[in-house]
């Protein structure tokens, strides 16, 4: 049987990432913009990311989608999707394309 630790080895990197040094409670919020402000922050002021801001931001916003996976609810995944492009915006990229 696993261990706690083992089971939830991607929260671990969430909170102690060694590129980005996140705000407490970063993925909880209920605001997409204070959410893509709040990654934006973090990864503009890291000394220690290996690739440039937006896209260790972004890396980081995606893996705690995809971590989260089934459990994570409509509502929320919107938002976090939301805060894609709220990111996307801060950073000045064009808008991605969306696959047929």
């Amino acid at each position: 049987m696993a261990t706690n630790k083992q089971k939830r080895w991607s929260q671990r990197v969430t909170q102690e990432s060694n590129a980005l040094d996140l705000e407490q409670g970063v993925f909880s919020k209920d605001d997409p913009g204070s959410i893509a402000r709040s990654l934006k922050r973090s990864a503009d002021r890291s000394k220690r990311r290996k690739a440039d801001p937006f896209r260790s931001a972004m890396s980081m916003l995606t893996f705690y989608i995809n971590r989260a996976g089934k459990t994570l609810s409509k509502s929320r995944r919107k938002r976090l999707e939301a805060a894609k492009k709220e990111l996307r915006d801060l950073y000045g990229k064009p808008k991605q394309k969306l696959a047929n």
